[in-house]
Parts: C-alpha cells; structure tokens; sequence
C-alpha cells in the first residue's frame, strides 16, 4: 500500500523504541564526557564569581552598585527583567503546545522546562538583593507577624512580582517532575548500582507503568497545562505593570503588556535554541531534534520578534500622537541621546536580525540558527536596560540627570548568574534526560 509522506517525521534514523531508550540514557549512565568538564568548570568558575560579588554587595552595601536617586533601577533590574523573560519558552512549550497537541514539542520541551526552573532561579536573586538587607527577605511575603502593624502593600506592583514569580516557579517545578517521573523510572529499571537503583527509585515515586499510572499521569498533566497557560500571559504583564503603572515618561503606557509577553516568548525561544543546539551537537542528538523542531521554533522567533518590532515603532507613534512633550523627548533621547548606541543595537538584534528567517535556508541551518539565537539573547538585553535607564536618567528636573555606568560588581553578578544558570543545565543534563523518552516513543514513524 502507498502511503503519502505529507510530513517528515519528527523523529529519523529509523529509531526504535530501544533506540530511544538506550541513546537517551547514554549521557547519564556513562561517565562524563571531556566537552561537560570543560562546559562544567566554566559554569562553576562564573558561580564562584556570583557567590563573591553578592558577598561583597552585602558586606559593603548597595553602594557598590551604580544605581542613584534618578537611575534607582540600573543592571539589577534589567537582569531581573531579562531572566524571567528567558523563562518563558519553557510554559509555553510545555503547556499552550500541549493543548493544541504540538508534537514537535516532545523532544524540547524537557530542556525549555528545566530552563525556565534555572532562569526563574537566576531571576529571583536580583530583587531580592536589591532590597539590601538579604535577611530580610521575607518581608514582602504576607505572612503573620510579630513586627506591629508592618504588613505588604497590596497596591504595589512588586508586591505582585512576588506572587507571580513564586506562581510560576511553583507550577512549572511540578510540571516538570511530573514528566520527568516516567523516565527517572526508566532509568531506576536500568541502574547497575545500589545507589543509582536507591536515588532513582525514590524519585520516581513508585512509578509502574500500569495503564491506571498512564491514565492519571495524562490527566494531570492537562490539568497543569489548563493552569500553566495563563501564565504565559499573567507572569510578564504583572512585570510589565512595575513599569506601566508608573509616570515614568516612556513607562506608562497601555503597550506593555502584550509587548512584554511577546518579548519574553521571543527571548526564551532564543535560548532555548542556543541550549538544544549545543546538546544536539555534543550529544548526537540530531535524529531527535530535528531540522523540523529548528524551523518551528524560528517560525515563533520570527513571529514574536515581529511583533516586538511593531511594538517599538507603536510607542513612537504614540508619543508623538499624544502632544505630551516629556514623552516625546524620551523617546527622541532614546533615538539620539547618550545611550543611542544600546537602542540601535537592540533595534537590530530584534527588529532586523531575525526577518532573515523568512529564507528556509536561514531557518535550517544549524550554525547560521545558533548565530541569530545568540544576537537575539543580546537584543532582548539590550531592550530591558534601554527601557529603563534610557528612562529614568533624564528626569523630569534638569539638575537631577546623570550618567548611569555599571560597576565591576553589577557586571559580576549579571555574569554569576550564567554561571548559575549553566551550572544547574550541566548538572541537569548529567543525571536527568534532557529529552522526554516517553513522549518521544509516541511519535517514532509507523512502518508499514
């Protein structure tokens, strides 16, 4: 019988449900290669170098940082800003993907998980040593206490970061043990070791396979896919809100968030790109990511970085469209003021840099994807410390404008937190399945 071939499949080289089994938990049983020692040991050097910056930060105090009355937000912020964003390709592959049955999500969605856990992670250092006072970081957290009448500021906008980033870190932790559960079970089945059979063991949580295990597992999983899509878009519109809420010239408008949602997508997807495409090569990982996952995932890039790029040029219509002065020149200083150069490298890297992926080759070509993953992670930074700092160092008095220039502290602890964020992929990469075997088994090309 003839069988027309209207897709490719997702998964090639003929594999079977063996093949899977065993190429997946080749990284994990063997012995670490020379590329994630030397990966590792970078990783753990720039987190030697987070631990030591952060201890000088509360040793010496805020200070150390560059941040003054007029630029009270400097690289802290946008750090902050840019992690939570690099977080959100992992809920939207794991969960809008999966309830519009995306199978070409079943071989990333495991890494872009685990990279929302570890950038959520990185994120949340930022505020939290910004207040200062490491040890008292529990006080914008509503619990009962003991200090009179001091309780949170519902009204506050970084109250709701609390909540929403808390939310999200919580539900997307789950979503991803929950599938990881199948294949740490695997894994326990094939351990040689007594430890190995113990640890696995116990974190798979007494998983036997039977239909009854199937059948619940698939349901929960919808469940947390219905409650994890609206944080896709809840988490940075309620991070957009810290600065739209504001009468900050060039802040407060009703664009950011949509345009905050898209950005984040767009930078996540980035990431998530230049993650997969280093382990699909240091891995042999390509007859499972697949030249189709590249080209649906630049397909989002090229979408999401579309829409990023209308949103920029809507906010200049809409300045000069409301006669306000103030935001007309913040926009103009953005343009040609003393940080013009960080806007126009973030106009490229956004705007203009990812319209190359209207060409096929440009969206199946491995290095040419890699390049553009990378420009777009730089832009993405670029666009939250042009947002801010662009804003606030021309205030509304002229005697109040400054220069803002980070320190070698803030510089150190933007690094440290790669360092953190590598880290925790190595080691995520060494002792878990960075591809999901279950679901892949699922989608291996039936053979006539």
């Amino acid at each position: 019988m003839y069988t027309a071939d209207i897709r490719k499949p997702l998964v090639l080289g003929g594999k079977t449900y063996t093949d899977v089994t065993n190429d997946i938990c080749r990284p994990i049983e063997n012995k670490p290669t020379n590329s994630w020692w030397l990966g590792f040991s970078i990783a753990v050097l720039l987190l030697l170098v987070l631990a030591g910056t952060l201890a000088w930060t509360v040793w010496e105090g805020i200070g150390t940082w560059n941040v003054n009355k007029s630029v009270m937000w400097g690289w802290d912020i946008t750090n902050f800003v840019f992690w939570v964003g690099i977080g959100h390709a992992g809920t939207l592959i794991s969960a809008v993907l999966l309830l519009f049955r995306q199978k070409w999500r079943m071989s990333i969605n495991r890494s872009a998980e685990a990279m929302t856990i570890f950038a959520v992670f990185c994120a949340a250092i930022f505020p939290l040593f910004h207040m200062g006072r490491v040890w008292l970081g529990f006080w914008p957290l509503p619990l009962p206490n003991a200090f009179g009448s001091l309780w949170v500021n519902f009204n506050s906008p970084l109250l709701w970061d609390v909540f929403a980033i808390s939310t999200y870190l919580s539900v997307s932790l789950v979503f991803w043990y929950l599938g990881l559960i199948p294949d740490i079970a695997t894994i326990r089945d094939r351990a040689t070791t007594k430890a190995r059979k113990f640890w696995y063991g116990f974190f798979a949580m007494g998983w036997n396979g039977s239909a009854k295990a199937w059948g619940r597992y698939e349901v929960v999983a919808l469940i947390l896919a219905g409650i994890s899509t609206p944080l896709v878009l809840s988490v940075h519109t309620i991070v957009s809100m810290d600065f739209a809420t504001s009468v900050i010239p060039g802040w407060h408008t009703t664009i950011f968030p949509p345009y905050f949602v898209a950005g984040a997508i767009f930078s996540g997807f980035g990431m998530v790109l230049t993650l997969l495409l280093i382990a699909r090569h240091v891995m042999n990982y390509e007859n499972y990511i697949t030249s189709e996952h590249l080209e649906a995932m630049t397909k989002v890039i090229l979408l999401t970085g579309s829409i990023v790029g209308v949103a920029y040029i809507t906010e200049f219509v809409i300045a000069a469209y409301s006669g306000y002065e103030y935001e007309q020149y913040a926009f103009a200083n953005r343009m040609f003021g003393p940080y013009a150069w960080a806007y126009w490298t973030m106009m490229f890297c956004n705007l203009m840099a990812p319209q190359v992926f209207w060409s096929k080759w440009a969206r199946t070509t491995p290095w040419f994807i890699f390049v553009i993953s990378i420009v777009v992670n730089i832009g993405m930074w670029f666009e939250r410390f042009v947002i801010i700092v662009t804003s606030l160092h021309r205030d509304f008095l002229p005697s109040s404008w400054v220069m803002y220039h980070a320190t070698w502290v803030e510089v150190g602890i933007f690094l440290g937190t790669f360092g953190l964020f590598f880290t925790c992929f190595f080691l995520f990469a060494k002792f878990l399945p960075v591809i999901n075997m279950a679901e892949v088994k699922t989608i291996i090309k039936d053979k006539e």
